[in-house]
């Protein structure tokens, strides 16, 4: 049920004229649940796109490549020892944390990277029973890993079962050979299916794919068959994203250079249509702007705590951790990460503290990408004109008492949140 917007407009300025938008929110901040993200930064190769905090291993020696994730191991279930056993610390706007406060019960674990598997089956059931051996682990979280199908195996995932992991996340990225080529990924077109297929008989419980469209080179044609193929798979979630050229990495030189061709921005919304139009109808619920699942109970839960703004802590290379309107990061070194915490001291690289007003545009960026939207008791302040203004462009519309984003909203949300703000 759609509302006039004026009438709309006026009620949704009333509803969230308070800060109870912070402090007493139905579905996001804290009433999102507590994640948990760990970083494990290590790659056999760095791909020419990628702009993450990652450490290529590949030409290392196999024995000092054990040595390196051994060493690492101990610093991440050492960093997050010492981070638990700290406390939260939180100087938002709600105030500083009570000294002798636990953390929250942890809602959702992942294992990012990098290539989180390259660490292998033992470490990793290592590293999670240091996690539950720390935290209040709900019986119920989910618990995902990110792997790469190069480095999937019955074995593998038989040890991920056993450590409680439920939920897997493979960078298929492509089924055409001459974009995974582009894309300087090392896996065959078919190799995503086989890892799913062992994954499942492994018993993990939900298997997501990732893709990448609108690489340079890629035909429409590549695009459809990449995506019968995905139809083809046991699988629960898929999340296809735009390709992004970042000016730092390989790719952004090269496009620099004249190398390489930019992205062709008009190009990536067909695709983005296409994807949505296709797994659609395969029987995928497009509940985010990149994301799609087999119903709502396939929804990836510690990626909608990102978007419904919740609280989480982070662990390892790169990581960044989120506690009521404070954030923090870890350097992105591996080295500098390792040095520190072998010497005692924190790997932390920076924290800041969010204004009210950079937390109300946080929380409608994020909160936006999510089909529903926003719950009107979550929403920050929006004037009246500002609303009218994102709903007569279209980018966004009300119904059943949420603000939520429209397809051209969900591709332009950059625009739509600098309307309503």
């Amino acid at each position: 049920m759609s509302v006039s917007p004026r009438i709309r407009g006026a009620e949704i300025g009333m509803t969230v004229a308070t800060r109870a938008w912070l402090t007493d929110p139905v579905e996001s901040g804290a009433a999102a649940g507590f994640g948990l993200y760990l970083h494990v930064p290590f790659c056999h190769h760095r791909c020419g796109y990628c702009d993450f905090a990652t450490s290529a291993v590949g030409d290392r020696a196999a024995d000092d490549q054990e040595a390196l994730f051994d060493r690492y191991l101990a610093a991440l279930i050492h960093d997050l020892h010492q981070q638990v056993g700290a406390g939260p610390i939180a100087h938002g706007p709600e105030g500083e944390v009570a000294p002798g406060t636990p953390w929250p019960q942890v809602t959702s674990v992942f294992v990012g990277g990098g290539t989180p598997t390259l660490l292998g089956g033992q470490r990793l059931s290592r590293l999670f029973a240091a996690i539950r051996s720390d935290l209040d682990v709900a019986p119920d979280a989910e618990v995902t890993v990110e792997c790469n199908p190069e480095t999937a195996s019955g074995e593998l995932f038989g040890y991920l079962v056993a450590a409680g992991v439920d939920r897997v996340s493979m960078g298929a990225q492509s089924f055409a050979p001459h974009v995974l080529a582009t894309l300087e990924r090392g896996h065959t077109p078919d190799r995503p299916l086989h890892a799913a297929a062992q994954a499942r008989a492994a018993g993990i419980a939900e298997i997501n794919l990732d893709l990448i469209f609108g690489t340079p080179g890629e035909t429409d044609q590549d695009w459809q068959d990449t995506l019968a193929q995905v139809l083809t798979a046991d699988i629960d979630h898929v999340s296809a994203y735009a390709l992004t050229i970042h000016d730092n990495t390989a790719f952004g030189r090269a496009v620099r250079d004249g190398v390489m061709p930019d992205v062709d921005e008009d190009l990536q919304r067909d695709r983005f249509d296409l994807a949505s139009e296709v797994l659609r109808a395969g029987g995928f619920e497009h509940y985010e702007v990149s994301n799609f699942a087999r119903g709502s109970a396939r929804r990836s839960r510690h990626n909608l705590l990102y978007w419904r703004h919740g609280d989480y802590l982070a662990v390892g290379v790169g990581a960044h951790g989120h506690l009521a309107g404070r954030r923090w990061w870890t350097t992105r070194s591996t080295t500098r990460y390792l040095d520190a915490i072998e010497a005692g001291a924190s790997p932390v690289a920076g924290d800041e503290v969010l204004s009210d007003d950079e937390r109300a545009e946080e929380r409608l960026l994020l909160g936006l990408r999510v089909r529903e939207g926003l719950h009107p008791n979550d929403l920050p302040p929006i004037e009246p004109l500002a609303l009218e203004d994102a709903l007569g462009a279209g980018l966004v519309e009300t119904a059943c008492g949420r603000l939520r984003c429209t397809d051209d909203g969900w591709f332009l949300l950059d625009e739509a949140v600098a309307r309503l703000r």
